[in-house]
């Protein structure tokens, strides 16, 4: 890893939030450990980080596309018509030309894969922080659309608390709804994802 730039005034306030412990962690790592930032908070679930957005002064959040409570894409519109909201940096597993182009589409400062360099990520986030935008270069003659932008919020959801190992009848609970309609979501996703089961359907979730 390359040294961090020096810090003139105070260091950048980032916030995370993304489903994966592991990646939780690693960001944990990366941000503390670099004078550039200093970690305000770090969440599993969107509705949290938006929680924390307006409590905070938080400058930069990194965030996944596919997290509950639906998307990256809610997580953006919710954050669009707030005063003083952070400017978002959409950290995820789900690449590809059309994910970009979402993401830059509902607001996001930056897109970033997650086979990138982690020093990458990093001086995404402090230009994000000095205003500037990062972007892949979109070639919209040539884009593939990923199989999770596909997905409805509610079908999002439901895929998330299959992912938590949650039954028909928990998620028919929690969201209070018949396990009927979340069969007919399942369903749907199913056919969406071009997977037969949950399994193949959890896993292109958590490569997201």
């Amino acid at each position: 890893m390359s040294e961090p730039a020096p810090i003139h005034g105070n260091a950048i306030r980032v916030g995370v939030a993304d489903k994966s412990p592991l990646v939780q962690a690693a960001l944990t790592h990366l941000l503390t450990e670099d004078p550039r930032f200093d970690l305000v908070s770090v969440y599993a679930d969107g509705e949290s980080l938006l929680q924390a957005a307006d409590l905070s002064d938080m400058q930069v959040a990194i965030t996944g596309w596919i997290i509950s409570p639906g998307d990256g894409k809610y997580i953006l519109d919710q954050l669009r018509s707030r005063a003083n909201a952070p400017r978002i940096v959409i950290y995820t597993g789900a690449e590809g030309e059309a994910v970009a182009a979402q993401v830059m589409a509902h607001g996001a400062a930056a897109y970033v894969s997650k086979s990138e360099q982690p020093d990458y990520l990093l001086d995404t986030v402090s230009q994000v922080a000095e205003g500037r935008m990062v972007f892949p270069f979109l070639d919209v003659r040539q884009i593939n659309q990923s199989p999770l932008t596909t997905l409805t919020r509610r079908e999002l959801e439901v895929l998330s608390a299959l992912a938590a190992g949650q039954t028909n009848k928990q998620i028919a609970a929690a969201q209070n709804v018949s396990p009927n309609t979340v069969k007919f979501h399942v369903k749907n996703l199913f056919e969406k994802l071009g997977v037969n089961n949950r399994s193949q359907a959890i896993a292109l979730y958590l490569k997201a």
